[in-house]
């Protein structure tokens, strides 16, 4: 099956028929050899080159083609890099222009026209003959939507509307498949307008939170320097000498309730100790308690325990593990499921693109949500805010998020040296939920100097429920394999309380070794490299004990139900059909290393290995193991339809950007 890069592209351009079989092998293509040759140098000028490893020069990816130039200002850093790894930083944007063209009004498509929310200010079409005439073709003759709940919402603008459509653009409507899903909720955690009105006029009362945050600013009997919470004991402020104090990292103003201005724990709980102008909650009289919350407060060993033992848990995943993909990988096994890393000041000002990483579909039954943060009044306020107001089975802290932009202002992986901070936000976080608090982190901040052993302890001591570890430090991210010995000497400190291990989980071998380590569970991720998203079936090979020789047509009956579940959750119309087609796309930039069991001498395939150019056994296969953005797009083609004019994709992780 083993191919040359010119015989690979050049079965893919002429569609698999050339060289007889499909998917035939390296020696059947022996008779293309002339034509090849004649092609290689079109391929280089069409962008279709790409790097045989991973160590590229940042000039060489300047020559990419349309793509790598709208990107090219990221590569001017000084310093060239020897590696393509971390964010695409300077995209190009890829939000089609024609949004905002020829639009329909809301309230037409609601079959409300005489009650337009915008009155004669109004900039969108009323006349549907006129929107229908410039709308473009649709993209099939069946509505997901439709034929799932009887009903479109969006009426003519879904571009699979001829489905639904009658005589004079009427939306039918299924009526006895509309009853059964009448009243049912399939999404919870929306924000309402009500709520993020409240947060925005910052009128939301933090109770548990301010509570807590004045009892940090008094001082504890240590010359007037305060900052360790109540209750805690006299440890050392860092957890270790591996690298510099972070401590005035991030002190920005980023909170949504009132500015941060510096690291002393005083300052930070009286940036907000009290109601905001205009309200008086201390007039209010009560009559006394009204239940014992009121008057004992909850303990620890009294809160609702996280029984996940031995459960496969899918890692919080940046930007591919939306609410569709985790449709996936809970239908093929997935016991937890966790929401996107949501950043907790934009959580507390009401973002709406925020509060929408917190939407949870009613088939997760075990599901928590992570935050992200660097201080403990933002953190602590947030922690409250989600308590009251969404559905979660836990709430998990991010200290191993490795990215500059975070790591700067003092959160992620740089809470693992700043302790005093870190030990303000668990114990906060623990004293305002009612569910357990988790706490994801690395082995450390450099390379050779592990921590994770030392910090384990004082988590457990704060009050979390679990710990999970990545056994990577953030200088290594994603080069080398992660250290499972030094997770298994983790895990027997950590007793009594769980830890769940994390990195390189790619067959059902890998995962029963990490258990035998001695950790009480696995997390199957997605980083770079990843478990989950290359072969999201893995949560079906590790409880079944089995290599699944997947297909091909069987691959793309999965992208056919991640596409039907993204047009559900993010709609039909064009805006919602070109969101699902930029998430698939991200998802396939990561599908495309998987290689089929049947292709590989040797089982099981490693997490870490890059395979050389192959064939497989049809022209689905080899399409679908292709590096190139082109092929990703094509598949995205068979499966949404054409693209938009002038479409162009850069995926989102450099060490994905082949070309």
């Amino acid at each position: 099956f083993l191919a040359s890069k010119e015989q690979f592209h050049a079965y893919l351009r002429a569609g698999g028929e050339p060289g007889g079989e499909p998917g035939g092998q390296a020696g059947n293509e022996g008779e293309e050899e002339g034509e090849e040759k004649k092609e290689e140098e079109e391929e280089v000028d069409s962008c279709q080159s790409e790097p045989p490893a991973k160590r590229v020069r940042s000039e060489d990816l300047g020559q990419d083609g349309e793509s790598r130039e709208d990107a090219g200002a990221a590569e001017k850093e000084p310093g060239e890099r020897k590696r393509a790894r971390g964010q695409n930083k300077s995209r190009p944007c890829m939000k089609p222009n024609h949004y905002e063209q020829s639009r329909l009004c809301p309230s037409v498509t609601q079959g409300c026209a005489e009650k337009c929310y915008f009155g004669p200010r109004c900039r969108f079409l009323h006349d549907v003959g006129e929107y229908m005439a410039a709308k473009p073709a649709d993209l099939g003759r069946s509505c997901v939507l439709f034929e799932t709940f009887g009903k479109c919402i969006y009426s003519v603008t879904c571009r699979f509307a001829q489905a639904h459509l009658g005589d004079g653009y009427q939306n039918i409507v299924n009526t006895d498949l509309a009853k059964q899903w009448e009243g049912k909720s399939l999404v919870r955690n929306n924000l309402s307008k009500d709520l993020q009105h409240q947060l925005r006029k910052r009128k939301f009362i933090f109770k548990k939170a301010d509570e807590y945050l004045r009892g940090l600013a008094k001082p504890h009997g240590n010359g007037g320097k305060g900052g360790k919470a109540k209750g805690c004991s006299t440890e050392e402020q860092e957890a270790s000498d591996c690298s510099t104090p972070q401590e005035a990292l991030g002190d920005s103003p980023e909170c949504p309730v009132l500015p941060e201005q510096g690291d002393d724990p005083r300052l930070d709980a009286l940036q907000s100790p009290g109601p905001t102008s205009g309200e008086e909650p201390s007039s209010i009289k009560t009559a006394g308690p009204v239940t014992d919350e009121d008057i004992i407060k909850l303990r620890s060993c009294e809160k609702r325990k996280l029984e996940i033992q031995g459960k496969l848990y899918l890692a919080p995943l940046t930007t591919c593990g939306n609410l569709p993909f985790r449709r996936i990988c809970k239908r093929f096994g997935a016991d937890v499921t966790c929401g996107e890393m949501a950043v907790c000041t934009n959580l507390l000002q009401g973002q709406s693109s925020e509060w929408a990483l917190l939407k949870r579909h009613h088939t997760e039954d075990i599901f928590g949500v992570q935050l992200e943060g660097a201080f403990p009044d933002t953190m602590t306020k947030c922690a409250e805010l989600l308590n009251q107001t969404i559905e979660v089975d836990f709430v998990d802290i991010n200290v191993g998020c490795p990215i500059d932009l975070v790591y700067k202002k003092g959160g992620g992986c740089a809470l693992m040296t700043r302790s005093n901070k870190f030990e303000q936000i668990v114990r906060g976080m623990n004293s305002v939920l009612d569910v357990p608090l988790t706490v994801k982190i690395r082995t450390g901040v450099q390379e050779k100097i592990n921590v994770a052993h030392k910090i384990i302890p004082k988590i457990r001591e704060w009050g979390a429920s679990m710990v999970t570890l990545h056994g990577r430090s953030r200088e290594q991210r994603y080069t080398r394999g992660a250290d499972w010995d030094y997770i298994a000497e983790c895990a027997k400190i950590a007793s009594p309380m769980p830890l769940f291990g994390n990195g390189d989980i790619l067959s059902y071998e890998d995962a029963n070794r990490a258990m035998q380590m001695g950790v009480s569970g696995i997390m199957i991720a997605r980083q770079v490299p990843v478990g989950a998203l290359i072969k999201p079936w893995l949560f079906t090979e590790i409880k079944e004990q089995r290599h699944w020789d997947i297909s091909s047509s069987e691959r793309l009956d999965i992208l056919k139900d991640f596409t039907n579940y993204g047009l559900e959750h993010w709609g039909s119309d064009t805006q919602g059909v070109e969101k699902t087609r930029k998430f698939l796309l991200e998802w396939l930039s990561f599908l495309c290393r998987y290689i089929p069991v049947g292709l590989l001498e040797y089982l099981p395939q490693k997490i870490n290995e890059r395979p050389p150019y192959y064939m497989g056994r049809d022209y689905l296969e080899t399409l679908m193991a292709s590096q190139n953005v082109d092929d990703w797009i094509k598949i995205s083609e068979l499966l949404l339809g054409p693209v938009p004019t002038s479409f162009t994709f850069l995926p989102k992780h450099k060490a994905n950007s082949y070309r």
